[in-house]
């Protein structure tokens, strides 16, 4: 039987064709494997902070049926303040004197209630400052404004009259973040003695947002700082 060398040349390229798509069928798969030998692993770190500003509004109220009268003893009592805070060791540009509110009560009133006093005025004087341990000194002295008549109150509806911040995230952000890659590395390396494999390269990584909180409801002058990073390493 006569072979056609043309049928024979269409043969042996076809056997080729055959043999390199199903080297690349099988490189392909385990290509796909290797790619699949990975391990995700999440890095954390956590440093408490003490608290660099702070935040304090001093409020209090006054009742009266003349406006003119209660100027007066508002003026009067923010001098008294102010002089205890600055005694107290704060600056003048750590203070801010908030202008008087007055309400009307009788006009607020759908009650028909009797009142003794027309208008309630309050009045509220910020202190701004870094020295957290001098403000805090002196939330423990406000008993000696009870005693010359002014009485401080919690600010109404909930809001917050005292807040403390951390504002050096900047200057502890690069020591964090190595310290949460390199949890997670150890993390993984674990894993890959546990299962027989060794740690290969970083395939990806995310890092988190840093979260910074009080630490407890009691000591909100000492903050937590967190952040957890997410990294997937391969395995060989």
């Amino acid at each position: 039987m006569k072979i056609n060398p043309t049928q024979l040349l269409s043969s042996i390229i076809i056997s080729i064709g055959l043999s390199i798509l199903a080297w690349g069928i099988y490189e392909g798969i385990i290509g796909f494997k290797d790619r699949d030998r990975v391990v995700v692993v999440k890095g954390l770190a956590e440093r408490e902070v003490k608290a660099d500003k702070v935040t304090w509004s001093l409020q209090y109220k006054e009742l009266g049926n003349d406006p003119s009268v209660m100027y007066s003893l508002l003026e009067q009592k923010n001098r008294i303040v102010v002089n205890f805070l600055k005694n107290g060791g704060i600056s003048d540009e750590e203070i801010s004197i908030n202008p008087p509110t007055i309400s009307d009560r009788q006009a607020d009133n759908y009650g028909n209630e009797i009142m003794n006093y027309r208008y309630k005025a309050t009045c509220v004087i910020t202190v701004t400052s870094s020295n957290v341990e001098k403000v805090r000194s002196l939330m423990r002295r406000q008993a000696e404004l009870m005693k010359q008549g002014i009485a401080i109150v919690c600010e109404e509806y909930g809001n917050n009259s005292l807040n403390y911040e951390f504002t050096k995230l900047n200057e502890i952000k690069p020591a964090m973040v190595e310290e949460a890659t390199k949890n997670a590395r150890i993390t993984a390396e674990k894993f890959a003695n546990d299962s027989g494999s060794r740690l290969g390269g970083i395939r990806s990584a995310t890092q988190g947002q840093f979260s910074i909180e009080n630490r407890d409801e009691n000591t909100p002058f000492i903050k937590r700082v967190r952040v957890v990073n997410t990294i997937e390493y391969m395995l060989d």
